[in-house]
């Protein structure tokens, strides 16, 4: 006799969860309000991302600034 099985993965949510363990949920929102606020990302926009392409993302917009900061910096010396 036929009987269903059942086959879930849990192996996507583990991997998520132990490679962005570091971010923790205080961090987490405090990122979404300034990428909202700062650079005009919308929420669903924030929240439709994989959690990598947000990392992703998110470290590209902190390498900006810093750039950004810089080159500020240097105008504000001469």
């Amino acid at each position: 006799m036929w009987s269903p099985q059942y086959h879930y993965s849990f192996g996507n949510e583990r991997f998520f969860s132990v490679n962005l363990s570091h971010d923790n949920l205080v961090n987490h929102y405090k990122t979404n309000f300034s990428l909202m606020q700062h650079h005009n990302y919308s929420l669903s926009d924030i929240e439709m991302m994989i959690p990598w392409e947000r990392e992703i993302y998110v470290s590209m917009l902190v390498d900006y600034v810093k750039e950004e900061n810089e080159r500020l910096k240097k105008i504000n010396n001469r």
